[in-house]
């Protein structure tokens, strides 16, 4: 297992103007057709971010980010910028270390304001959206389908994106395209399936499944759809082990869903300020993102190139 690196709670630069501090990612200005992003070591869960930090958290998301980014160019262009080098835009040799692994350099787009989220599989908030109608998200589904069911095919699940501390709201599609316009709603939808089907055709034959996958999208100066913020993640998607899964039950994983299963037997009311994670819920989390860093890359060590 990759040796521990201290773990970056929040970034702090000397030398660029920080434009927003999400859930995980630290946005700054390069210049007006770059960004660099940050990701830090924070962890959400149900839209808090909690006060403990998993070590390299953010080094496993860039890696894996990078290595979808790579294998998807053909499918859809994405937002990272052909120099990825720190050395130009980060004088500062100490705060360049802290960044080493876990920033791109990504291109200035305009953020489509949904959330193009694709579901293969029946769980969290769209097996609750069935069960009560019969559906997710308008599309209606066979009956009688268990937690954790394989859908006859992927779904387009949009939602809307909320602030930090806010919760996204699932939509239709009929929503979308009141949001996009249709031909732009059509393209990011069937970008985002094409994307996931790819992706989970290749987890699955290294032994992982993705339940479910949210994508973002941005549109060039040109109008051209590019792929941007993360991509196919553990904390951008549900990753089950496949000698594990199994329907009626939510299948363990490899993403943040321990947290979340360690989190429901708390007596917290799910608001801010979140509860200190212990150490060995944090060793164990950290175990898992790095499992599957190596399981989709094959790569032990976070510092070879996905």
């Amino acid at each position: 297992m990759p040796k521990i690196t201290a773990p970056l709670l929040e970034s702090k630069l000397s030398h660029l103007p920080l434009l927003h501090r999400g859930k995980v990612r630290d946005l700054y200005a390069v210049d007006t057709d770059r960004l660099l992003i940050v990701t830090t070591d924070r962890i959400s869960a149900f839209d808090v971010i909690l006060p403990t930090a998993i070590p390299d958290k953010g080094r496993v998301l860039t890696a894996i980010s990078h290595f979808w980014f790579d294998r998807t160019r053909t499918i859809v262009p994405n937002h990272l910028t052909d120099d990825q080098s720190l050395t130009d835009i980060i004088p500062d040799r100490d705060e360049r270390a802290l960044l080493e692994g876990r920033s791109l350099i990504v291109k200035r787009l305009k953020a489509l304001p949904i959330e193009a989220v694709v579901r293969g599989y029946l769980i969290g908030t769209g097996y609750k959206d069935y069960l009560a109608t019969g559906a997710v998200c308008g599309i209606a589904l066979p009956k009688d389908l268990p937690l954790a069911a394989r859908l006859p095919e992927p779904i387009f699940t949009p939602a809307t994106k909320a602030a930090v501390g806010d919760h996204d709201e699932n939509i239709d599609f009929d929503t979308t395209v009141s949001l996009l316009g249709r031909p732009l709603a059509e393209q990011v939808r069937d970008t985002a399936i094409r994307l996931y089907q790819e992706a989970a055709k290749y987890a699955l034959e290294r032994g992982i499944i993705i339940a479910d996958t949210k994508f973002e999208f941005g549109l060039d100066d040109q109008g051209t759809l590019h792929l941007i913020d993360e991509a196919l993640t553990p904390d951008s998607s549900r990753f089950w082990p496949v000698d594990q899964y199994k329907t009626g039950i939510s299948p363990p994983s490899f993403d943040k869903q321990f947290v979340r299963d360690w989190l429901e037997t708390l007596d917290w009311d799910k608001k801010a300020p979140g509860p200190t994670i212990p150490d060995d819920i944090v060793q164990q989390t950290r175990s898992r993102y790095l499992e599957a860093y190596r399981l989709l890359t094959g790569h032990h060590d976070l510092d070879q190139p996905s």
